[in-house]
């Protein structure tokens, strides 16, 4: 795979240096694969080529992408086992997920986009005026590893479909997806120049990208510090510029709700991905009366989250992506007991496995918002319950954070959801996707109301208008 690329005119790439990638869980010692690391004059290369790609006429027209793009989705659907396999490998997701949402959402999501293309009015009239919508140009974007090919197809497939040409950088730290993509977007006859994907570190390649002036636009998913540093370079070239960078979502358990599915759901949903995924809800809060009850029902859900091999089809709870991320999390744990928060699961590292980067289900009680571990975002299996007084009270504490990315509400009653106390309880919490009643994801087409750190126009899913990909 080292030298594996989508645009044939471009040369592959000489390697600054060789990055290895080794498994996160129990393989952790066995090196997957070696890539090069690209140089900042790769990643111009591959902007030059792009350019050459955009003009009064992108890469096909409206209707030949129609045409060409009625299944879009053939790419990442046509080595669907062996990217589950890869990211189970390079991530530690487990195949129980790995199979469903890393290789089965990016299908999809891609196939939403053809189906939005063809739907999609790109012209209409207002007066005497004719409003058109157009590729903006060349996209940058420059994904994370958590989800890493849904967070790829999240940003390539609207930009290709709306007629831009894309240079990609997948994270550093899982990029061997990418590299299967490309392999199958080069299979299904994807045009040379219009995709260009290029390996290698933020500081080099992620640079490169927001300061280019060929560069139109640039997509970030990443860290709050990576994202000012990506905002404030892309500032120099004004180009357009749209950031996700994390969460700390809060779930409110009304009073009336049924505890035994809604604490449950809860606590799963804060360990998808062993608790890696930007829009967990990692804070649940739950009347104070009753935070005994959650309490027990949290300590029950997540033992039952068998940890182990990633490939395992039995294991639920994956190891984290890295060593590093593995300290920081138990960082934050520290500093949840420093703080006088109540430790009453896990913790520690999982006495049974000595390989790997494993941290234990944890649950947190007594937690106050002023607490460090309900303000970070900690990526990890970490739980955070607070108990609230009323609904008011409920509300102010979910919206004490400075992201707002999702969260969730639920009650015994859909009316309760909506009207209390409080007023519309989903609409005063100042979030982007709100689930609702039963515990569910938020709609699709659910926008993004508060613009925080981790704000976009509008949740990328498969409903997704393209208002980043395109210009007025």
């Amino acid at each position: 795979m080292q030298n594996c690329r989508v645009s044939p005119d471009l040369p592959p790439v000489a390697a600054e240096r060789t990055m290895t990638y080794r498994a996160p869980g129990l393989r952790s010692r066995t090196p997957l694969a070696g890539l090069v690391s690209a140089l900042w004059s790769h990643a111009q290369a591959a902007s030059w080529s792009l350019r050459s790609q955009v003009g009064p006429a992108p890469w096909p027209s409206h209707g030949g992408r129609a045409a060409e793009q009625a299944d879009p989705a053939e790419a990442p659907r046509r080595t669907q086992a062996l990217i589950a396999r890869t990211i189970a490998m390079e991530v530690g997701s487990p195949m129980s997920i790995a199979a469903p949402i890393q290789a089965g959402l990016p299908v999809a999501v891609t196939s939403g986009y053809a189906k939005l293309l063809r739907e999609t009015k790109l012209e209409h009239e207002i007066g005497n005026s004719l409003v058109v919508r157009e590729a903006a140009g060349v996209a940058g974007c420059i994904t994370p590893w958590n989800y890493p090919l849904h967070q790829i197809m999240a940003k390539v497939a609207p930009a290709l479909a709306a007629g831009c040409t894309v240079v990609l950088k997948p994270s550093e730290i899982a990029p061997l997806n990418a590299m299967l993509l490309a392999e199958a977007a080069i299979a299904i006859g994807l045009p040379a120049g219009v995709l260009n994907i290029v390996t290698g570190y933020g500081p080099v390649v992620g640079e490169a990208i927001a300061t280019h002036p060929l560069i139109d636009l640039v997509s970030f998913t990443g860290s709050v510090r990576a994202g000012k540093r990506v905002a404030a370079l892309a500032a120099d070239t004004v180009k357009k510029v749209t950031l996700e960078l994390g969460g700390k979502s809060a779930f409110i358990i009304l009073d009336d709700a049924p505890f035994e599915k809604a604490v449950p759901a809860g606590a799963r949903n804060s360990m998808l991905n062993s608790g890696q995924t930007c829009s967990a809800w990692t804070r649940m809060l739950v009347p104070r009366a009753r935070q005994q009850d959650a309490i027990d029902l949290a300590m029950k859900a997540v033992a039952g989250l068998t940890v182990g091999d990633p490939l395992d089809p039995a294991t639920r709870l994956g190891p984290l992506i890295s060593a590093t991320q593995r300290d920081r999390v138990e960082g934050y744990i520290a500093k949840g007991k420093q703080e006088g928060a109540k430790l009453v699961a896990g913790g520690a590292r999982p006495a049974a496995f000595s390989k790997g980067y494993y941290v234990e289900a944890t649950v947190f009680a007594d937690v106050k918002s002023p607490m460090t571990i309900a303000q970070e975002e900690i990526f990890g299996p970490v739980l955070s319950i607070l108990p609230y007084d009323s609904e008011d009270e409920a509300v102010e504490i979910a919206n004490d954070t400075i992201y707002g990315l999702a969260g969730g509400v639920w009650s015994g009653d859909a009316d309760h959801v909506r009207v209390t106390e409080s007023g519309v309880v989903p609409y005063t919490v100042a979030t982007g996707a709100v689930g609702m009643g039963s515990g569910a994801g938020p709609h699709t087409a659910a926008l993004f109301r508060r613009p925080t750190l981790s704000s976009l126009v509008v949740v990328r899913t498969v409903r997704y208008t393209g208002p980043v990909f395109v210009s007025l």
